[in-house]
């Protein structure tokens, strides 16, 4: 997994807490947060690299999770994504398009999980791997993007969800 942005840039997107405003729809919050999915991956690999991709998202863009919530009985359940997600899916050109894209907003966040993320089993190997081989080149099982709601729509066009 690695988070990228425009050569030279650093990436500042986010919610201030002022902003997490847990009445709204999903709709209405002014960041959008989609999952893309390379379509050809089969559904356990697909989950795998959706997961991935959103881990470092929430890491690293802040205001993304809810409150904890406390059932009747008392038992808290960790905080989930108030703005929501939409896991999407693309075929392998038009997931490299839409990051190629999104990488060059300064006004959105970008996690990937190149492909050799799947294809190693030390961390080091899937470093070792990326390293080796050009941007151009990296295939992607999946991309999170964070960014102004219109500029993602933007992005993602009209992308199907996951099935």
């Amino acid at each position: 997994m690695s988070v990228v942005n425009a050569p030279g840039t650093t990436t500042a997107v986010g919610f201030a807490p002022e902003e997490m405003d847990y009445s709204l729809s999903t709709r209405q919050a002014r960041l959008k947060w989609v999952v893309v999915v390379d379509s050809g991956l089969p559904p356990g690999r697909a989950a795998n690299a959706a997961v991935c991709a959103a881990a470092p998202t929430v890491a690293s863009v802040p205001g993304l999770l809810g409150s904890h919530a406390a059932d009747a009985e008392g038992a808290v359940h960790p905080g989930l994504p108030w703005t929501g997600c939409s896991v999407l899916v693309a075929d392998p050109a038009t997931l490299r398009a839409i990051r190629a894209k999104a990488v060059s907003r300064t006004d959105t966040f970008v996690a990937d999980v190149p492909a050799a993320a799947q294809s190693t089993r030390v961390y080091s190997d899937f470093i070792a791997a990326v390293g080796q081989t050009g941007t151009e080149d990296i295939e992607y099982c999946a991309v999170s993007i964070v960014g102004p709601r219109n500029r993602v729509d933007k992005i993602i066009g009209k992308l199907p969800l996951m099935p």
